[in-house]
């Protein structure tokens, strides 16, 4: 069942920290550059690729065409974060991360959650798709947003692929888990953002949650995306959505 927006986002926002966000409630819906299907026609699969801070969508739809490469029929969009960032002058973020302590993060995920939960309902319905044709990769803070909105879903989508990302509230996860669609992370061991160990952590916890978790730890990679970790995701995605 699809979310009523503007429900979930008043229950998501009736805290404090959600008074910036609830301020512009009417003006929420996402949108981002898109590409595909290449093949033409209607679209077969949706894949929705999830910016990190202080970036905006077009830092991941360049991906779109290379994914394309191996699935034509599939659509591809990156919607921009819905608040600009609070540690630049310049591009967007999903939540603040000036306080990066569990909590606080935890918090922000879950107070953005809705908004991106709706609009892949919205694209989904638009596509005439299901959940079962449905992929989120996310980068950094992206992957964030992929992990909380995607294992939460009341279907499961195809796939979720996460670079360079962190796990938020896993102490949360065995009480709000609902979907357990595959995961690939890939992450580089020179990241100097956030840090490699943060891939362990993630994948015992999804694997304590009974998700199955493939995951890449790139040599020498700092926080960025490898062309390694671009065929890994591809491989992924064509076995997840395969026509």
């Amino acid at each position: 069942m699809a979310y009523d927006k503007r429900a979930a986002l008043k229950s998501a926002w009736g805290n404090p920290e959600g008074g910036q966000a609830l301020a512009k409630i009417d003006v929420m819906d996402l949108d981002g550059p898109r590409f595909g299907p290449e093949a033409g026609g209607e679209a077969t699969a949706l894949v929705v690729l999830l910016h990190g801070l202080g970036a905006d969508g077009n830092d991941l739809i360049a991906l779109a065409p290379g994914f394309a490469r191996t699935l034509p029929g599939a659509a591809f969009i990156a919607p921009n974060a819905p608040f600009p960032c609070d540690m630049a002058p310049f591009g967007l973020q999903w939540f603040s991360l000036q306080e990066r302590g569990g909590d606080a993060m935890l918090s922000g995920a879950r107070m953005v959650a809705p908004i991106l939960d709706a609009f892949i309902d919205q694209e989904l319905e638009r596509l005439g798709l299901g959940d079962d044709r449905l992929a989120l990769v996310g980068f950094s803070q992206g992957t964030m947003m992929a992990l909380q909105v995607g294992l939460r879903r009341p279907n499961p989508c195809a796939q979720i692929v996460g670079f360079s990302g962190h796990l938020v509230g896993a102490q949360n996860l065995a009480e709000e888990i609902v979907s357990r669609p595959p995961v690939l992370l890939v992450h580089g061991d020179a990241d100097e953002i956030i840090p490699v160990q943060a891939l362990p952590a993630a994948v015992k916890a999804l694997k304590a949650n009974k998700v199955t978790v493939e995951s890449h730890v790139r040599p020498g990679l700092g926080h960025g995306i490898d062309p390694q970790g671009i065929g890994l995701a591809a491989g992924a995605l064509l076995r997840a959505l395969e026509e």
